[in-house]
Order: C-alpha cells, then structure tokens, then sequence
C-alpha cells in the first residue's frame, strides 16, 4: 500500500503514532528509492555478546549468580588469608 508523504523542511518525515518510539533502520536501495524496516539492531562493539559460545557463557554466569547470592565481607577474615 502507497502512502504518499511530504519531507518536511527540516528533513524529517512522520510515519505515523503506531511508530513512535520504534527503532526503524533506512537503507537507500538506489538513489531516491528507500526501504525502512522496523526491529531491534545491535551495536558493533555489543555483537561478540550474541554469538552461541558466549551466550552458553553468560547463561551459565547468570545461574550460578542466581544460586549464589552475594555475601558480606569479612575484611579481617580476607586479610588472614591473603597474608598466609
């Protein structure tokens, strides 16, 4: 479906309320003609965080944290036994 839409002056164009607050990435097909998708992206430098061996990693991470809540220190008690 064809919706017909002005630029405004300052460049931008309204996709409409539905929209709003939606990440949406544009990609120039060729000049003048462009194609707009919505969904989530993820930055360059956050990928390594996707892949399989590291996913398996954290899952791992988050359940031993889950199992193990934190504990208060006894300074006095890691003092010993650093200085042994």
């Amino acid at each position: 479906m064809a919706i017909i839409k002005t630029v405004g002056s300052s460049g931008q164009i309204s996709l409409g309320k539905k929209f709003a607050g939606q990440t949406v990435m544009l990609d120039e097909i060729q000049a003048g003609v462009w194609m707009i998708k919505i969904g989530r992206f993820i930055p360059d430098n956050e990928k390594w965080l996707h892949e399989p061996d590291v996913q398996a990693e954290l899952n791992e991470a988050i359940a031993w944290a889950e199992k193990n809540p934190p504990e208060d220190t006894n300074f006095e008690e890691l003092e010993a036994r650093i200085k042994r």
